[in-house]
């Protein structure tokens, strides 16, 4: 058993001082200070105070508010002024420029468009314009300059299957202003350099060895302006619509019938520009062969209403052709002079 010389008594806590407790509770502050704004900071995004937000994110996802900054005022807008902007004085590349836009060619079609067909029956007429915007090669109010020789002429038949004629005035068109028979019944006037003249009306087509310009007469033409023997002569001659003139015949050409017909103008004052035959769809337009004959291959309109129109753009519509081959039948109807 021990003796109580050796028994120590419990150690005591040494007491401290009001002093240090103040100590120590200031350190601890200062510390929960710091650590606030370590964490503060930490948090914060780049570790820079974001001025304007609206509001913050807390780590579990909620939004907490946060004070409204106030935005800075907004500049009002310039007013535009009343002038367009100036235009760039920089000159375009080459790729980005505009094409210059072509000068509109001059054409020697005229501004006047055709007469409106007349639609009562029996052959009805209008007023002829005074130009001419259907005419081909041949044109009114031009003079051509050519050479005149002359062939026998036989029953006065040609190319342009008129039939046999005891008109002795006509003539034989070279190949490039017969233009596929739309010279076909044109009438010329033909001068000579002697100052002599004569009119003829075109029957057939001189080809080959004939060039544009020429014209190759009958012999009673011919002799109009020159002696036979002279065979070929300097000529000029133009365009000409005769001051009188029987009424236009219309012939359905052989073998003709509803199924398929070829349409022949006979007796026309001017040249023949278009030939129409009215259908269930509206007026159809033939060709013309160069035999003079406008066909129809189809029969499309075949014994129906006919339109036909000159080069001065006159239309005459004809009424009650029956389908008659080889049969020139008479109308009511001609194109008006000029």
């Amino acid at each position: 058993m021990a003796s109580p010389s050796q028994r120590r008594s419990p150690r005591r806590s040494p007491r401290r001082s009001p002093r240090q407790r103040r100590g120590l509770l200031v350190c601890a502050a200062a510390a929960a200070v710091v650590l606030v704004i370590s964490l503060v900071v930490a948090f914060r995004p780049d570790h820079q105070a974001d001025e304007g937000l609206g509001a913050a994110t807390s780590a579990a996802g909620a939004r907490a508010a946060a004070p409204p900054t106030t935005p800075e005022p907004t500049p009002s807008p310039t007013k535009p002024s009343a002038t367009r902007s100036p235009t760039p004085t920089a000159t375009p590349t080459a790729a980005a420029a505009p094409k210059p836009r072509p000068k509109p060619k001059a054409t020697s079609k005229p501004t006047s468009k055709p007469t409106p067909p007349a639609t009562s029956g029996g052959g009805a007429t209008r007023p002829a314009s005074g130009a001419a915007p259907l005419a081909g090669r041949i044109r009114p109010g031009t003079t051509y300059t050519g050479v005149a020789t002359f062939y026998d002429t036989g029953s006065g038949d040609g190319a342009c299957l008129y039939g046999p004629t005891s008109d002795v005035m006509t003539a034989a068109m070279n190949t490039a202003d017969y233009e596929t028979s739309m010279a076909c019944g044109a009438y010329i006037l033909v001068r000579a350099a002697s100052g002599a003249s004569v009119t003829v009306r075109i029957t057939n087509e001189c080809p080959g060895d004939c060039l544009p310009g020429q014209l190759d007469l009958s012999p009673q033409a011919f002799a109009k302006l020159a002696a036979p023997v002279a065979g070929r002569i300097p000529i000029t001659w133009s365009l000409l619509s005769p001051a009188t003139a029987d009424p236009i015949s219309i012939r359905y050409k052989t073998g003709s019938s509803q199924y398929w017909c070829g349409i022949q103008v006979i007796g026309h004052r001017n040249p023949l520009a278009r030939l129409e035959v009215r259908t269930g769809s509206g007026w159809v337009r033939l060709a013309r062969t160069s035999f003079n004959y406008f066909l129809s291959e189809q029969g499309s309109g075949c014994g129906g209403a006919l339109r036909i129109s000159d080069i001065y753009g006159e239309q005459l519509t004809i009424d009650g052709i029956a389908v008659r081959p080889d049969v020139a039948q008479p109308t009511r109807v001609q194109f008006a002079a000029h």
